[in-house]
């Protein structure tokens, strides 16, 4: 089974990008579908984005769109979620996510095969 470890989180200014990255353990990491979810405090979990094993679909919250872009690089093992135009409610906790079920499966989010231990992105106006 894949095991996820994010990192790129920190504080930024409203405005400003960040670029979040999750490497997997090896294995046969271009068989899942990737995603990214947050949790901010004193709300549920959240999907963001969400990757296809190939990479060639890709999936967005509607509040993300234009501002967000996840892309995998299977070679690497590794999924990022690249920030950009920062707002404070992008506030939260970030994980990623892995299941080989396919796209709809991560996007739903529910009961998939692995996730990492998150990383805290911090937005200040």
């Amino acid at each position: 089974q894949v095991q996820l470890v994010e990192s790129g989180g920190g504080l930024v200014q409203s405005g400003g990008s960040l670029r979040l990255s999750c490497a997997a353990s090896a294995g046969s990491f271009s068989n899942y579908g990737l995603g990214w979810f947050r949790q901010a405090p004193g709300k549920e979990r959240e999907f963001v984005a969400a990757i296809s094993r190939s990479g060639g679909g890709t999936y967005y919250l509607d509040s993300v769109k234009g501002r967000f872009t996840i892309s995998r690089d299977n070679a690497r093992n590794t999924v990022y979620l690249l920030m950009n135009g920062l707002k404070p409610e992008d506030t939260a906790v970030y994980f990623c996510a892995a299941d080989p079920r396919g796209l709809q499966v991560v996007i739903d989010g529910i009961g998939l095969a692995a996730w990492g231990q998150g990383t805290q992105v911090t937005v200040s106006s």
